[in-house]
């Protein structure tokens, strides 16, 4: 449905919210709900003893297999599982519908993504409710909390509209 353009890597580069390295700090910033986007920065909010509404996953971290102690603590996570295929470097429609429908629904959700989850998160502020959290993975520096806002989203919006494809029919595919 979208892909990335080359052109546009340079904007993923910088976190769009602030990097923490300290799971509690992370906690008592953010609001409910909670959308994470990756497999470690799931694996420590559970640990942490918080279950997030929506968990993104793909088995991966940095483009390995997540560690065996990782993957042993997501076992579990959600109460209702939604597994679906994506893309590296895209968002397909299956992947957006499944978010959309994950923060909707009552349940807190795993997706698990064969292909790549790291785009999601994009999508996810779309569908977060305002006054919510996104939370994703820095790589090799921590986790980066997205405060869910109408500017957060306007933002995420103007930058989806730069991608590949036809970025009217995924805000239909979101529900916005």
């Amino acid at each position: 449905m979208l892909t990335l353009p080359p052109a546009l890597r340079e904007a993923f580069k910088e976190p769009f919210g602030p990097l923490y390295t300290d799971i509690d700090a992370l906690l008592a910033e953010a609001d409910e709900p909670i959308v994470t986007v990756g497999d470690v920065v799931t694996y420590h909010l559970r640990e942490a003893g918080h279950e997030p509404h929506v968990a993104v996953v793909d088995g991966l971290t940095e483009r390995d297999a997540i560690p065996e102690e990782v993957r042993q603590g997501l076992e579990g996570a959600g109460e209702r599982r939604i597994d679906i295929v994506n893309e590296p470097a895209a968002l397909s429609r299956d992947l957006l519908i499944a978010l959309r429908d994950a923060t909707d629904a009552e349940e807190d959700t795993l997706l698990v993504v064969e292909g790549e989850e790291d785009l999601a998160t994009l999508p996810a502020v779309l569908v977060t409710p305002l006054g919510g959290s996104v939370v994703y993975g820095q790589p090799g520096e921590g986790m980066v909390l997205i405060e869910v806002t109408a500017e957060a989203r306007a933002e995420i919006r103007d930058l989806l509209e730069q991608f590949d494809g036809d970025a009217d029919a995924a805000f239909a595919a979101l529900g916005v």
